[in-house]
């Protein structure tokens, strides 16, 4: 199970050996890898599907017993095993969307039935989930069922589940009986459970300890004010949940947690508290909870002297309870709570209305029966006793049970569990999942918002209202806090954009139903018609004046993506973009900053205007983009640069002017050490766009690298070339993506930007390959004429070089026959023209079929080469369905691959979703649903609407490598309802064609055949686009 930040190394749920290979077979989702906050504790780790771990201080305190073997079991065992077997499950879960604590997640755990006429099952608190939760059970004889949440602690780590006994036909339901009484020092027990995610694993162990406090977990959910079991059983991965019974089948503590250093320790719940919790919810009686926000921790006797215990009362308490060896002391009280100014950290608790205290269990009895109530406390402080008398405050009132989601953002009040976690008071609005125009920089999770358009949000309901005020696509103040850094104010300017997710909707926790009800609360106000803005560039101070006024060609680019699409791995990205016509508001951009069209971008002008911006072209190959702004709105001295028509040379000196990454203009002299013909490595994980068959230009300044956008200029201020962030492959290691910085020489943009100008958008054709270059020495061999080696010395005298195409893409209606180009084909010339340097290659752009001389296998051939357009390799349509992010495969898809299976392929998925929980992975084709074909996005809607909700349906998929394998997903309607993102005509756009954007919910039926439509929004969780997920999210300018 993934429950929030682990230490390195991690064994919640670990990564996938490194590999550069895609995986051969459907992936079963490795889960999230996550890094470490600077105040997360080293000694605590979580594990891999639905167990926690944890590393103690040291090794003092912790009793460690031998394993026991279980190889000869004797009979009375045996049958104890047999009759357990029955009642344990196997929990299969996934938790739609971060709450609280707990991020989105897929995983195993085990649970056990404690009632087999209602059909409850007992598990982990972390199993059930603090948020929204879906999943299903799987019996020992291989029956399933659905299970639905009736009940989560607030702070203890056990959980009820609800399942219908009727859906069990073929095996008789028993349920084990709690005595959390038997569990004794030196008992021999089983934990029978769902180990290391096989089906049923049992294990022995001896219970060694019965006092130990609650193990700390770090920054996630973590249990607190209870003692601990603790035996040696050596249980693994998804063993959460398992029941720990004796030799008399009755369940005397839950499997809970586990040292991570590799000792065979595991931390068991007693059971007191879960016994009393499901005799209530039997009774039909809600479960009351009790608190005074404060955190007690067991501490032997010597330690409790040092704080003060005085012998008299050490003495009472020893004769009181002999087999005591410590007491309660308080850990944490918190601020603002019942007990605050009245108890104090360090306090030895000594009686509760009059009754000698030294244990959890009995403080939670008194807590949870005086809800509402004043208890009399008596504890020792500095050797004197205090008295003091503290309201009993209802847990549940300060346990999120509804959270709202605006903007692209989730959020609920801030939880007792994270206010103790950091010490601090029991309010707030806490930023489950920062998404949206609420992507904070550094981190997804973690922020208080204390104010928005300079309004105070001391709670949800306040934040509703504020938020219901704010204007659709309005730009506002906003005052926050990360809780690892209350000192500390952060204020941003945020655009609340909510036209991908237009309402403002409420989650609430429905513990009849297990599910979570969506309600709309608010619709946005409408956008204000922007108005014109003024603003001046700074003013660069450099010894350099004419090439330093090319500041007032630049502007700051956000650019946002609603949906990842086309593998690419960000859901933000902020760079910057050179003007190209301050008249007409173009602007050219890189495509590592920009890379499709289904994104909302945001420009800087002047560091003072910010006004909309949309995509006018995308070129296939040479990595930029050109976008449109509106002129009229930016009042300020915008200029549009000369730019060179000559191609620079290597030697040549030149002024490098970039942007570091303090945002921050830089400048050098520089001079130009290559120019060579590079093709950005294609990445193994999951096809993105990348640059081919492109003239990079390097040059020898430090900053080069510090920098991804920028110009090369002349000392008059002509711009000779771009400088440009190129998005390049993973490293399997470290899940970090490679960006290139390279220059790009102008002359060969600017046809484009010449035809844009006029009002045109350039309908590109290209060949569908990718060429590399090829020495004389290796052409000679290969069967190239000396003659046409003369020639390429003439034609060429910097570079002898000609190209062979390395790879053929798998286009749509591209007949493989004698007249195409074939991989190890040498290109000589292109309609006569020879063909020594990339930009020649830009005949292709214009013509339908290229007449090309090519050297094949030894001899030379003329062929008639087709080219193929390129408006139809844009994304124009996305389906959500069940949690991934399908459509038709993309360009770098088709350069990759030999064959496309069909026209329906996961671009990514969301975590805690049915697509993740079934293994159905980034780079998959689906070519049938339930045994009929689909080869298109449009005929796999056809047939999955065809599909009830909450019913299991097959398709037939094919991963990258060509192996098919059948998939098996329950439809989930009400948390990931079936949605697409398409094209419409759109009028009053100039450039850029007259389409926009626009999103649809798609109806779907119930099991009854009634439609209904989901109800959940557009998903908020990160989203992975490769195989092996771990894509850094993070936005940070790309420098």
């Amino acid at each position: 199970m993934d429950r929030g930040h682990a230490t390195t190394p991690q064994k919640r749920r670990t990564s996938p050996p490194a590999s550069l290979e895609r995986p051969n077979k459907q992936l079963k989702p490795p889960g999230p890898v996550y890094l470490s906050g600077n105040n997360t504790p080293n000694h605590v780790q979580p594990e891999s599907n639905g167990r926690y771990l944890h590393n103690s201080d040291d090794g003092s305190d912790e009793k460690i017993t031998p394993i026991v073997p279980i190889a000869a079991e004797n009979a009375e065992w045996q049958a104890t095993i047999e009759r357990v077997v029955r009642n344990v499950v196997s929990i299969h879960f996934c938790q739609t969307c971060s709450f609280d604590t707990d991020t989105a997640c897929s995983s195993e755990a085990t649970g056990f039935v404690v009632d087999a006429e209602k059909g409850y099952i007992l598990t982990n608190r972390h199993v059930v989930c603090a948020g929204p939760f879906w999943g299903f059970c799987v019996f020992d004889n291989h029956e399933e069922c659905d299970v639905y949440p009736v009940y989560r602690d607030p702070v203890h780590d056990f959980g009820i589940l609800r399942f219908d006994p009727k859906a069990i036909k073929w095996m008789p339901l028993e349920a084990l009986t709690l005595r959390p009484d038997l569990a004794r020092i030196g008992a021999e027990i089983r934990v029978v459970g769902n180990d290391a995610g096989e089906k049923l694993s049992i294990l022995s162990g001896v219970i060694s300890r019965l006092d130990r406090n609650a193990p700390e977990y770090g920054e996630g959910y973590s249990d607190f004010n209870t003692n601990y079991i603790q035996a040696a059983a050596a249980a693994s991965g998804g063993s959460s949940g398992s029941p720990v019974v004796n030799i008399d089948g009755y369940a005397v503590a839950l499997q809970a947690g586990g040292r991570a250093d590799g000792a065979a320790t595991d931390y068991f719940l007693p059971l007191d508290r879960p016994l009393r919790a499901l005799q209530c919810i039997q009774r039909g009686e809600t479960v009351t909870r009790g608190t005074i926000q404060t955190q007690w921790m067991l501490k032997p006797f010597d330690e409790c002297r040092r704080l003060g215990l005085t012998s008299a009362w050490e003495a009472e308490i020893r004769k009181g309870y002999p087999k005591e060896t410590g007491t309660l002391v308080a850990e944490i009280v918190l601020p603002e709570g019942p007990a605050d100014k009245l108890l104090e950290e360090g306090d030895v608790l000594l009686k509760v209305n009059g009754e000698l205290l030294t244990q959890f269990i009995r403080l939670d009895e008194i807590l949870d029966t005086h809800v509402g109530e004043k208890i009399k406390i008596l504890v020792q402080r500095g050797g004197e006793d205090v008295d003091v008398e503290v309201e009993v405050g209802d847990l549940h009132a300060i346990t999120p049970d509804r959270f709202v989601q605006v903007a692209g953002g989730s959020f609920h009040n801030l939880s007792y569990q994270q206010a103790r976690l950091y010490a601090i008071p029991v309010r707030g609005v806490y930023v489950c999942e920062a998404g949206g125009s609420f992507r904070f920089e550094i981190s997804e999770s973690g922020w208080l918002i204390d104010s928005i358009d300079n309004q105070p949000t001391p709670n949800l309901d306040a934040f509703v209202r504020v938020m219901g005020e704010i204007r659709d696509r309005a730009r506002v103040v906003v005052n926050y806090r990360h809780l690892r850094d209350l000192h500390t104010i952060n204020t941003s300017i945020l655009h609340i954009d909510r036209h991908w997710s237009s309402k403002m909707r409420m989650a609430i926790r429905n513990d009849s139903t297990g599910l979570w009800d969506y309600t709309d609360i608010a619709n946005p106000l409408p956008a204000a018609l922007p108005v014109p803005q003024s603003g001046n560039f700074p003013q660069m101070d450099s010894t350099y004046t004419a090439a330093a006024d090319i500041i007032r060609s630049f502007v700051r680019v956000n650019c946002t993506m609603p949906v990842k699409i086309d593998g690419f791995p960000r859901a933000r990205k902020i760079g910057f973009g050179l003007v190209v016509d301050a008249e007409q508001g173009l602007v050219l951009v890189s495509r590592a900053l920009v890379p499709y069209d289904l994104c909302d971008i945001s420009i800087t002008v002047a560091d003072t205007i910010m006004v909309e911006a949309r995509v006018v072209f995308l070129h296939p190959l040479a990595n930029y983009a050109i976008i449109n702004y509106d002129p009229s709105l930016v009042l300020a001295p915008v200029q549009t640069p000369k730019f060179a028509t000559e191609m620079v040379k290597q030697g040549q000196s030149l002024i490098f002017l970039g942007f570091n990454q303090n945002l921050r203009a830089v400048m050098a002299k520089t001079t130009i050490t290559d120019i060579t013909t590079v093709a950005i490595p294609s990445n193994a994980g999951a096809p993105r766009y990348r640059a081919l068959n492109l003239d990079a230009i390097t040059v020898d300044t430090g900053l080069s690298g510090q920098c991804g956008y920028g110009v090369l200029l002349a000392d008059d201020g002509t711009v000779e070339a771009l400088w440009f962030t190129y998005l390049g492959e993973r490293h399997a290691n470290s899940n970090k993506d490679t960006e290139y910085h390279l220059g790009l020489a102008m002359p060969g943009i600017l046809p484009i930007i010449d035809q844009i100008r006029s009002g045109t958008i350039p309908e590109l054709r290209i060949l569908s390959i990718e060429a590399q270059t090829i020495q004389m020495a290796q052409s000679r061999i290969m069967g190239v004429s000396d003659n046409w080696i003369s020639k390429v010395a003439i034609a060429n005298p910097a570079r002898h070089q000609l190209f062979m195409v390395r790879k053929i893409d798998c286009a749509d209606g591209m007949p493989h026959d004698k007249q195409s180009l074939q991989e190890g084909d040498i290109i000589l010339t292109l309609n006569d023209q020879l063909i020594t340097r990339v930009s020649e290659l830009d005949v292709m752009y214009h013509s339908t079929h290229l007449s090309a001389l090519v050297v094949r296998k030894g001899k030379e051939l003329t062929l008639t080469v087709p080219t193929i357009p390129t408006t139809d390799l844009n994304t124009c349509h996305a389906v959500l369905f069940c949690g991934a992010v399908l459509q038709r495969p993309h360009h770098a898809v088709r350069q990759q691959i030999s064959k496309l299976h069909s026209e329906v392929y996961v671009s990514a998925r969301a975590r805690g979703s049915p697509s993740y929980m079934y293994g159905l992975a980034p780079t998959n084709f689906i070519t049938a649903v339930n045994g009929v074909k689909t080869p298109t996005l449009k005929e796999f809607l056809a047939e999955v609407s065809k599909i009830p909700d909450n019913v299991y349906f097959r398709m037939r998929v094919v991963t990258f490598d060509d192996v098919p394998w059948v998939a098996t997903m329950k439809k989930n309607e009400h948390y990931f309802p079936t949605m697409e993102f398409f094209r419409e005509t759109a009028q009053g756009k100039d450039l850029g064609g007259d389409y926009e954007w626009v999103k649809r919910v798609i109806e779907t039926v119930d099991r009854d055949g009634q439609k209904i439509n989901g109800v959940a929004g557009l998903p908020t969780e990160p989203m992975d686009e490769s195989a092996w997920n771990g894509a850094d999210n993070q936005e940070v300018p790309d420098t």
